[in-house]
């Protein structure tokens, strides 16, 4: 793959689509169009992902609380786009469980069924198990939890690797031509002719240009910023940056369950497994007036969390018990709801420009989960300014190591069976985070001395120049944090060992 680099001066000609903003949607929009046969580049001023989509609550599904506050244009998309997106990605997506215990001084047990009932029937769902009512008294799901949360509901959704498929998705863009500029800061933009200059400037202080036919701003929290102060335009609509915090602790129950807990101010955590051995347990839905780049867990908002636990489970963790913790801004389309939880999670589009003018497109709101439809969507809106542009295709696609050619199961044990000397667990932590491109990965290796240095856990040198050489990965956080989850495993000796060397 073709990574193009920014030098002091350079000039990347002229593009059908630019795009600000190396998120989710950024992303998306970008193979999305490379897809399509248009010329692309793409920027992002920090890592891919670094914002909001590597700090989601890592899940694709529909949003069975947003029935309540009546989205269901929202829900259904959602839905149906959960198993889009799960033949797509197998490998970094994959189907769970979520127990709901009855809480009747929260939602009525009629109310709960009728949403779930909804929820199983809005979107089609042909590849998940449908919801059912559980016996938590005497079923193990119930095991857990203390004695008067007696009976509950279970329904489906999907586990997603979040920063992983931010990356997937550049790399097939990359891939179908796309040029790829992380750590590059969109500095201006301004119409010449029928044509956007877009001046942007690297983290060292290189200074490159491009000339767009369209521009795309999916800045995420910051899209205000690239309206007015890179483009020099006013907005109509404006975002609400949503915190979002979550605690990792050790998994401290039996089973590949999540958990759903209905709070007492009607919000709802999830408590989800994660990573094997641990738990993620979020979110909290606060207003943040600040920068987005100062978000931080509180300490009002871990008690919180951490006494919702309390409630529910009979053994549930303490603050001695969290190993990480992480806090996220979403950008969410501001529609003046008062309840931070109730602001819609749909996206709106704002366009700058006429037919005979080249358009600036922002996007406002949003969630993981319909990232690839927001695509669509967005280059519909462009269809004006690209008719010879092809028809939509990324329904029917895989990302990037999705083409498993079977089960992920029983991937896993052909890949296990093709590299019998290397540990399972490796084999294993291949084959999830990169899919059918393990292979590619691992190449000739066949024994654990052919995979390099061995930087702790699962974390092998041959990886690290495989995401340096593919994926962009500069930086420690960049391979510990996003690309993948090394850092959870690693001791803090083992860390710094790993920065030293960096």
């Amino acid at each position: 793959m073709n990574v193009a680099v920014s030098r002091s001066g350079t000039d990347h000609g002229l593009v059908d689509l630019a795009v600000i903003g190396g998120g989710i949607n950024g992303a998306g929009i970008a193979r999305d169009a490379a897809g399509r046969g248009l010329k692309v580049l793409l920027c992002e001023k920090d890592d891919f992902a670094e914002g909001t989509s590597s700090r989601s609550g890592k899940l694709i599904h529909g949003g069975l609380r947003y029935l309540e506050y009546y989205e269901f244009r929202l829900v259904r998309e959602a839905l149906i786009e959960r198993e889009v997106l799960l033949a797509s990605a197998p490998h970094i997506i994959w189907p769970m469980r979520f127990v709901l215990p009855h809480s009747p001084e929260q939602r009525p047990a009629w109310l709960v069924r009728t949403g779930l009932f909804l929820y199983d029937h809005l979107g089609g769902r042909k590849q998940l198990p449908a919801s059912r009512s559980v016996d938590l008294a005497h079923e193990p799901e119930g095991a857990p939890l203390r004695p008067e949360f007696r009976r509950g509901f279970e329904y489906s959704d999907c586990w997603v690797d979040d920063a992983r498929l931010v990356i997937l998705n550049l790399v097939d863009a990359a891939r179908k031509g796309a040029i790829i500029l992380p750590r590059t800061r969109a500095m201006s933009a301004r119409r010449e002719g029928d044509c956007w200059r877009l001046e942007m400037r690297s983290e060292t202080g290189e200074l490159c240009t491009v000339r767009a036919k369209a521009l795309v701003n999916a800045a995420g929290p910051w899209v205000q910023d690239v309206v007015q102060g890179v483009a020099g335009l006013n907005s109509a609509h404006s975002v609400r940056l949503v915190k979002g915090s979550h605690l990792v602790v050790p998994k401290f129950w039996s089973g590949s369950q999540a958990y759903l807990l209905q709070n007492t101010d009607r919000r709802v955590i999830f408590v989800n497994p994660y990573e094997t051995d641990l738990a993620l347990i979020g979110t909290t839905d606060i207003v943040h007036d600040g920068r987005a780049e100062d978000v931080a867990i509180e300490g009002g908002e871990i008690d919180y969390l951490l006494a919702v636990l309390d409630r529910y489970f009979r053994a549930a963790p303490g603050k001695a018990d969290i190993v990480h913790a992480f806090s996220g801004v979403r950008p969410l389309y501001d529609d003046n709801a008062d309840n931070p939880s109730a602001v819609t999670r749909d996206y709106v589009f704002e366009v700058h420009g006429t037919a005979e003018q080249p358009p600036l497109l922002s996007i406002f709101g949003g969630k993981i989960t319909t990232f690839r439809k927001l695509a669509e969507h967005a280059m519909d809106r462009l269809a004006l300014w690209f008719p010879q542009m092809a028809p939509a295709w990324t329904a029917g696609a895989c990302l990037p190591g999705g083409d498993l050619g079977a089960p992920f199961t029983q991937f896993l044990a052909e890949l296990g069976a093709d590299y019998p000397l290397l540990p399972p667990e490796t084999v294993a932590h291949y084959a999830r985070l990169y899919g059918s491109c393990a292979r590619e990965l691992l190449g000739a290796a066949r024994r654990t001395d052919d995979l390099g240095r061995h930087f702790g856990g699962t974390f092998y040198e041959r990886e690290l120049a495989y995401l340096r050489e593919r994926e962009w990965a500069v930086t420690a956080a960049d391979v510990l944090d996003r690309r993948t989850k090394h850092g959870l495993h690693l001791t803090r000796a083992q860390r710094e060992a790993f920065e030293h060397q960096l």
